[in-house]
């Protein structure tokens, strides 16, 4: 059974409750620019999928972007995201969100229910997937990258090695949609935002 935390150390700090103040956050306690580019990536994602189907696309944004706000401090399971649970809490991140970003590790004992969870949990490790694919283009760009190549990557073993191929496949079937127009939409949400 799990059970969110509810702290108020921070009295004097704002509600996060929107996409900057969660940036905000985020590069407060992130300071390595490949984790932020993960946030950006994950979020791009998951909000190019809150568009699609009609959710709460500032929600799905932050939940996004905070999703491995801790990982820094605490980069070792169990610790991340639980202890990174109360500060969100504290900083009044709504309940809706903490839940999410719990579940999205599989060790939490968290369960994913809300389409938001299954969301955050499907591009996760996709998004860094794609980014690391796109790293060994010739541009490295990702507007080189392709369903075919990212299959073929998803082979070969040491490609990537700590990204779990098992969470991007279960991650897709969660969803209820195939692997490979998963892949694709995260691709086209990720060349669409390069582009911008």
């Amino acid at each position: 059974m799990w059970v969110l935390r509810r702290i108020f150390s921070y009295d004097n700090i704002d509600s996060v409750t929107d996409r900057n103040q969660a940036w905000e956050l985020l590069c407060e306690f992130t300071k390595s620019d490949s984790l932020r580019r993960h946030a950006l990536a994950v979020e791009t994602c998951v909000t190019a999928y809150a568009r699609k189907l009609g959710q709460d696309e500032d929600k799905w944004s932050v939940t996004a972007l905070l999703h491995d706000f801790d990982y820094e401090m605490h980069p070792d399971a169990p610790d991340h995201p639980m202890k990174g649970e109360p500060i969100l809490a504290g900083r009044g991140v709504d309940e809706e969100i903490r839940r999410a970003i719990l579940s999205h590790a599989n060790y939490s004992g968290v369960p994913r229910v809300s389409l938001l969870e299954k969301t955050l949990f499907a591009c996760d490790e996709l998004a860094g997937f794609l980014t690391a694919v796109s790293y060994v283009k010739p541009g490295r760009s990702i507007q080189e990258v392709d369903v075919k190549s990212v299959r073929k990557k998803l082979k070969d073993k040491a490609f990537a090695r700590s990204v779990s191929r098992e969470d991007i496949i279960n991650g897709a079937t969660e969803l209820g949609i195939e692997l490979d127009d998963h892949i694709e939409f995260c691709i086209r949400a990720m060349q669409a935002r390069a582009a911008i």
